[in-house]
């Protein structure tokens, strides 16, 4: 897959390698409180590993006779006749997958580190704070910086981080199967192998981390943010590129099709929305003492500097499709804007509904929650219907250029008044280029003028506190008329 988010060396190179990226990763890099820690963070030494600790075919069949359901742990993949090959040799898939997985100097390395972070001053500094010990041992945080694990096999590790089957789902059932000859994919997905091709799928496993659940441990609420925790972002292509450890070769293709990045963006977009407004209705989410829970805002729309003299001007901007009074504080909708301009695009039917129904969503925060809740779930029902309508659509190449266009267009450029909305936007103009390159529908060479844009749009969002929406939609401005030379 080409990635445009990827660095190496300055120099452009074709499929299967890293590529030159726009401001990207450097963006993601910079910003690493906002986005590589919610890639996660932190590692164990897998050269460290005993030889013994490894996994062999043979003993990897004795998988069959461990209960189902159980997670058996890295080890268990990492034989060098399965996954653990310090070369990409393999004949059907690479088989350096854990190499790749905990390489140190890549974000794609982000999950083998996970656990490893809990033990850095930050986060110890951020346990101390919420009064919870060590976080390598705390509920809170092993949530999200380990492989939740409801039963353990003998050779899982819990400092092994974000494993292979945190993804991929706990191996006892298929683990002995999956490299049988002439065994199907399907075959694997009925045994209980996740099917992370199936954009709704992945964006389900995802999004349990990478912006919360209900299960222990995986929620980052405003009281651990304001220990120091990171803020919570996502796109899912963009994430699942920096993390890709496989090739799309011909033998993947036969077995689950080549992926669609601008179907996973959309879709993407529309599960996060809907994980949102779901935790959103929970009450005991949704709340905190006499206050609403705060994860769920635009946190820069509190998070401003405060003028207070005569002559002060309102830093805030009018947003027009949030129907609020001025001075509450409007929750995060950097998926609904993104879902609106998808949707004017590949789902005209349900368009209207959809910005109806986010427009009451909003309304309803100045009712009261009961209020709030009840649209909330109407508006979850539009998110699915539209996660549903984009796994059905091909996205073509104009109106993937459409989609390009309507971002920063007059009818959604308005909305961007704040931080999160924005970031949203430029990954999103970031991640259709790149999927557009990669489709050959675009070729590199006329990407470039595009990508020297995207770069402006990401310096506009390298650093919060400076982020200044009329500057920014100016830099997204500059990107679309570049697009539209394109096309």
């Amino acid at each position: 897959m080409l990635l445009g988010h990827v660095v190496k060396g300055g120099e452009a190179m074709q499929k299967d390698k890293m590529v030159s990226m726009t401001h990207g990763e450097n963006w993601v890099r910079r910003n690493s409180s906002a986005l590589l820690a919610s890639l996660l963070c932190l590692s164990f030494a897998f050269f460290a590993l005993a030889a013994s600790h490894f996994s062999t075919p043979v003993e990897a069949a004795a998988a069959e006779d461990t209960p189902q359901g159980q997670f058996l742990g890295v080890a268990t993949c990492a034989g060098s006749t399965c996954h653990g090959r310090n070369e990409a040799d393999g004949e059907i898939v690479r088989q350096d997958e854990l190499l790749r997985w905990q390489e140190e100097s890549t974000p794609g390395g982000a999950h083998s580190r996970a656990f490893r972070v809990l033990r850095e001053p930050r986060s110890i500094a951020i346990a101390k704070k919420l009064g919870i010990g060590d976080p390598a041992a705390a509920q809170m945080c092993l949530g999200c910086h380990t492989t939740p694990a409801f039963s353990k096999g003998p050779r899982f590790q819990v400092d092994d981080g974000v494993g292979c089957e945190a993804c991929h789902g706990p191996a006892s059932s298929w683990l002995s199967s999956h490299y049988a000859v002439d065994v199907t994919h399907a075959r694997n997905v009925a045994q209980g192998l996740t099917p992370l091709e199936n954009p709704k799928a992945r964006a389900n496993v995802c999004l349990d981390c990478h912006f919360g659940s209900t299960d222990g441990g995986q929620f980052v609420n405003h009281r651990i943010m304001a220990a120091g925790h990171p803020r919570i972002s996502f796109e899912m292509d963009l994430f699942s590129a920096l993390q890709q450890h496989h090739d799309e070769d011909a033998d993947y293709l036969a077995r689950k099709g080549r992926t669609n990045s601008l179907q996973f963006w959309a879709v993407g977009q529309a599960m996060a929305l809907e994980r949102s407004l779901s935790l959103f209705s929970k009450p005991q989410l949704g709340t905190d003492g006499l206050f609403p829970e705060f994860y769920f805002y635009d946190c820069h729309s509190c998070h401003r500097r405060i003028y207070d003299g005569a002559d002060a001007r309102p830093q805030k901007l009018n947003n027009p499709a949030r129907p609020i009074p001025a001075g509450m504080p409007p929750y995060n909708d950097e998926n609904m804007i993104m879902l609106s301009a998808a949707a004017r695009v590949m789902a005209p039917g349900l368009a209207k509904e959809f910005d109806a129904r986010s427009r009451a969503f909003h309304a309803a925060m100045a009712e009261g929650r009961p209020a709030a809740v009840q649209a909330a779930q109407r508006l979850r029902q539009t998110a699915m219907k539209l996660a549903d309508a984009f796994s059905r659509s091909g996205f073509s190449r104009a109106q993937t250029f459409t989609i390009m266009e309507t971002i920063a267009s007059e009818a959604i450029s308005p909305r961007f008044t704040d931080y999160e909305g924005a970031v949203q936007s430029v990954m999103a103009i970031d991640t259709l280029l790149n999927a557009l390159v990669n489709q050959g529908a675009v070729s590199e060479s006329a990407a470039n003028d595009l990508r020297v844009q995207i770069n402006n749009a990401y310096a506009e969002v390298g650093e919060p506190n400076s982020f200044e929406p009329r500057r920014f939609r100016r830099a997204l401005g500059g990107a679309v008329r570049t697009i539209r030379t394109l096309r």
